[in-house]
């Protein structure tokens, strides 16, 4: 809980130009019994250009204003300490839920699948919490959270690949720059399309300003778009989603007792070699062939051979999840597939609503309430826990008739930066990254071999947003403390 000592933002009147209002609060913790005294520093910091006149420099202008969070231990050697970057995806989702789920000081208890808190809900300290071994910074992209482009300038500049990365790479560089940290340990920690954001940030500080980071968390994990987005066409993500799909046949008692990581290994194999093989024949393949292949895919997914055949051995994961558990009138979910709810009826080809989404009340509530309680933080506009304009308006137009990869630059921030280590984090009932997609676009990583050794992986029996699995949770705190502190070549 914050003290007393607080520092609030003089008021400005709607005439000024817009300056940073970050405010400062002062807050104790314990951690395995060792009392942690650290700062909280919240607000919107103000992104400028420099304006240019006939050739010459004409000052700067105001051109966005971008929430964080940032939390510093106090006592520590500042210029020595790690500090953590952290956004989740999307896009157009804001940093509440790897802060107030995972990596902040303070996280909400939300319930599990079949055991949710109802409301109000709780927000309880966070003794896991990454703050231990590292400063945080949450960053809220601009039109997410509070973040929102400065008056005069259009909000559609950021709502793409490019804009994106280059106004979060200007608030790091920022913050780096004014809180003298050019000598810590710098890692970036995001989640789902974060993880895009992350990869092409990783190369983007290391060319634009020669900020070398010591390591990146990729947190359900997609670096390629055409992995995991089924198109006509491309075949690509019916074999990569399979292991998906048998993991979650798996927890839903499709595969009896059969272990869970037994399960996937099969299909796993079956997902790299013989379906491949299968769909790219076509009507080439023979009867026996076909009827082979059914029998597989019907047998590892837990749906009916009849469905797999007029399915066309194809099974789209919205599909999917309609029909799981159609028998007992069941959709499941696509961001975990552990969770259930009743669909709007019972014979839609798809899912038309996520029953994990439910959780959402939960870190609204909670990061509402904490930001001005606790933080001090006071702003009237809404918080963009996800912006739906910034999902339709998303522009990828750099990768014009090509797939949004950022692979290419993942691979080239590593080959110039030979110490930078990877961590990846897969959720087996993930059924929006998952896990085998992300293994494919790994192993197919243009570096040489040896710097595949920086590259470390962690799998948990949870799905797309991990932490929500109480055992996850713990056990994903641990490994991500471990991570900065071996990355931190101290």
């Amino acid at each position: 809980m914050a003290d007393e000592q607080t520092e609030k933002p003089a008021e400005k009147t709607e005439t000024e130009a817009p300056a940073d209002d970050l405010v400062t609060t002062s807050h104790q913790m314990t951690v395995k019994r060792r009392k942690l005294n650290y700062t909280a520093t919240t607000g919107r910091l103000v992104l400028r250009d420099e304006v240019f006149e006939d050739g010459k420099v004409d000052g700067v202008k105001p051109k966005a204003e971008v929430f964080l969070t940032a939390y510093t231990l106090d006592g520590a050697e500042a210029g020595s300490r790690p500090v953590t970057f952290a956004f989740n995806g999307g896009p157009g989702a804001a940093s509440l839920w790897l802060h107030m789920g995972l990596l902040g000081p303070r996280r909400v208890v939300s319930g599990d699948a079949g055991a949710l808190e109802p409301p109000p809900y709780r927000l309880v300290d966070n003794p896991e919490t990454l703050l231990a071994s590292s400063d945080l910074v949450f960053i809220d992209p601009v039109s997410t959270g509070y973040s929102r482009a400065a008056k005069g300038n259009k909000p559609g500049d950021y709502h793409g690949f490019t804009g994106d990365v280059e106004s979060i790479g200007e608030v790091i560089r920022l913050w780096t720059s004014r809180n003298g940290r050019w000598m810590s340990p710098k890692f970036l920690a995001g989640e789902s399309y974060g993880t895009i954001r992350a990869g092409a940030l990783a190369e983007h500080l290391q060319q634009r300003y020669g900020l070398f980071l010591n390591g990146i968390m990729l947190l359900s994990s997609v670096i390629d778009m055409g992995s995991v987005f089924f198109s006509e066409g491309n075949d690509r993500p019916y074999a990569l989603f399979l292991p998906t799909y048998a993991a979650i046949a798996n927890y839903h008692g499709k595969h009896g007792d059969r272990p869970l990581t037994e399960v996937v290994a099969e299909a796993e194999e079956f997902a790299n070699r013989d379906y491949p093989y299968a769909l790219a024949k076509g009507a080439r393949l023979s009867e026996q062939e076909r009827t082979a292949t059914v029998a597989k895919l019907a047998e590892l997914t837990g749906l009916s051979g009849d469905y797999v055949e007029r399915s066309n051995l194809r099974i789209e994961h919205l599909h999917f999840f309609a029909e799981l558990l159609r028998d007992k009138g069941l959709a499941i979910g696509r961001m975990d597939g552990r969770f259930t709810g009743s669909p709007v009826d019972g014979i839609g080809e798809q899912i038309t609503a996520d029953p994990f989404m439910q959780i959402t009340g939960s870190y609204t509530a909670a990061f509402n309430h904490y930001v001005r309680a606790e933080l001090e933080y006071e702003n009237d506009l809404p918080y963009e826990y996800i912006n739906p304009k910034v999902i339709q308006e998303w522009s990828y137009k750099e990768f014009e008739n090509a797939s949004t990869t950022v692979t290419d630059k993942l691979a080239s921030a590593m080959r110039g930066n030979e110490f930078l280590k990877v961590h990846v984090a897969f959720g087996y009932y993930d059924g929006a990254t998952p896990h085998h997609a992300a293994e494919d676009c790994l192993a197919k990583l243009k570096i040489p071999e040896h710097l595949h050794d920086n590259i470390e992986r962690a799998y948990y029996e949870a799905g797309h947003m991990m932490y929500v699995h109480e055992p996850s949770r713990i056990q994903q705190s641990k490994d991500l403390v471990k991570f900065v502190r071996d990355a931190s070549n101290r």
